[in-house]
């Protein structure tokens, strides 16, 4: 046990009492980390390989040249020798011996916590990645643990293929200090203190995209209140930037927030392919693309507009018979992709091969990349294939406006709601809300959640839907 930050690095207790003597209110969270492993210890023959995608695609339409050199994970599984280890040591666990009394992520639970809160499962899933391309070190994923340094060691030495492991590091928990998050705007600007932002961990939220989002936003709105414009807004059914920010600021988070699609009741249409159509012009507004970044996003636009168009004025003839449709119309059939759809629509007509080579030469004029092109097709496909999904996701958030007039029966048995999430499960019978609407904002009640509720709640009011169907289109 030791006082100090991440790997060594010296504590930073003097940012706690002043944030106290400032007004704000601080509480106790955990994490932690799993061990480290020298590479040229681990026997990869006896391991599962876990690959990466045959052909990666770069986040960024700006990325021009892109040829990645892969590397593989592989994974392993635990066994009765390893809980057998865990179990015999508990005691000498700092989460387990009340050293550490601070709330853990719910979702990235340590292999302590695995053992013991699932005693029936026989093995638990571990990933070994690589921390570098051309690191000596290994990341164990899964293996999450404060256990002393020699339980650390034979825990790792009963997993096939690393029966001569070396530790390059242990595994270690951290408690630490958080800002409840009542205490931001949705700039993430203090309200105790004006002019001081905060974001990442000391909010409470857990995981590395989570604090670089909050960094983002929070850097934004400190510059923009320089400048004196306002804050940089971003709403939930436009990014997962959007939900995030706005769970921290409304909800009451007891736990390490971790952010996950389930949270975003838009989550249907907040995909990786249209993150540009979302987000463009709002990076056209900051000031985050040149010129040439510029020309991009604006071709990508016009090309995916051109193509949605071009699929809705051309007919196909469905290959299993049937009357004439819409190329559009086609695509939303689940056996049939873009490719499909557009050669039937070409062989249908013979101007559309013309139109299409036409938008896609414009588009190569200015972003000639493959994953431009493919990203843009891909954008256009969802959407068309989503369509009618994200419309019934749409009706169900519009009738919820009116959820705290739905009053929940006293009497639901939520623990045998198997369609529900295990977290909902355990906080709806726990707090028990008066209505559908309070239901929804417990945190951990997601948005899929209040779907399946709203389904129980027409089944006992006689209606004939079916719990965990797909009544929402999302179930």
């Amino acid at each position: 046990q030791t006082i100090g930050g991440r790997e060594g690095a010296a504590s930073a207790e003097g940012i706690s009492e002043s944030l106290r003597r400032l007004g704000f209110t601080l509480r106790r969270l955990k994490t932690g980390t799993p061990p480290r492993l020298w590479r040229d210890s681990i026997d990869f023959a006896q391991l599962q390989p876990q690959p990466g995608d045959a052909e990666p695609l770069p986040f960024s339409l700006r990325t021009e040249a892109f040829a990645p050199r892969q590397i593989e994970c592989h994974q392993v599984w635990t066994n009765e020798a390893t809980h057998a280890i865990i179990r015999a040591n508990l005691e000498r666990s700092p989460l387990f011996g009340g050293v550490i009394e601070g709330r853990g992520p719910r979702y990235c639970p340590s292999i302590e916590d695995k053992v013991v809160r699932f005693a029936d499962k026989e093995r638990h899933l571990l990933f070994l990645e690589p921390e570098g391309r051309d690191d000596p070190e290994i990341y164990v994923n899964g293996l999450s643990t404060s256990l002393p340094a020699d339980v650390q060691e034979a825990i790792v030495r009963s997993l096939p293929g690393l029966e001569a492991a070396r530790l390059a590091r242990y595994g270690y928990a951290v408690e630490y200090d958080s800002v409840p998050s009542w205490q931001i705007g949705g700039s993430l600007e203090s309200q105790p203190v004006a002019g001081l932002y905060l974001a990442g961990q000391v909010l409470g939220t857990s995981g590395y995209e989570e604090a670089a989002a909050q960094g983002l936003v929070a850097g934004v709105n400190a510059v923009r209140a320089l400048g004196g414009l306002p804050p940089l807004e971003l709403a939930r059914d436009t990014s997962y930037l959007g939900v995030l920010v706005d769970d921290l600021v409304t909800k009451e988070i007891t736990e390490p927030y971790r952010m996950f699609t389930s949270r975003a009741e838009h989550r249907l249409h907040l995909r990786c392919d249209n993150a540009e159509e979302r987000l463009g012009s709002q990076a056209l507004e900051l000031g985050l693309l040149d010129a040439r970044g510029r020309r991009r996003l604006q071709a990508r636009a016009a090309y995916a507009e051109g193509l949605q168009a071009l699929l809705a004025r051309s007919n196909v003839k469905p290959a299993g018979g049937g009357s004439t449709i819409s190329a559009a119309q086609y695509l939303r059939y689940p056996e049939v992709d873009l490719a499909t759809a557009l050669a039937a629509a070409v062989a249908h007509g013979a101007e559309v091969g013309g139109r299409l080579a036409v938008l896609r030469a414009e588009l190569a004029a200015t972003a000639p990349e493959p994953h431009v092109v493919r990203g843009a097709e891909a954008q256009v496909e969802n959407g068309l294939k989503y369509g009618g999904y994200i419309a019934k996701q749409a009706r169900l958030l519009a009738q919820r406006e009116s959820l705290d007039l739905r009053a929940m029966p006293a009497d639901f048995d939520y623990k045998s709601m198997s369609a529900l999430s295990f977290e909902a499960r355990e906080k709806l019978a726990r707090i028990r809300p008066a209505t559908l609407g309070q239901a929804g904002r417990i945190d951990g009640v997601r948005a899929g959640d209040l779907a399946v509720l709203t389904v129980y709640l027409r089944r006992h009011r006689g209606g004939a839907a079916t719990p965990g169907g797909d009544d929402d289109g999302q179930a």
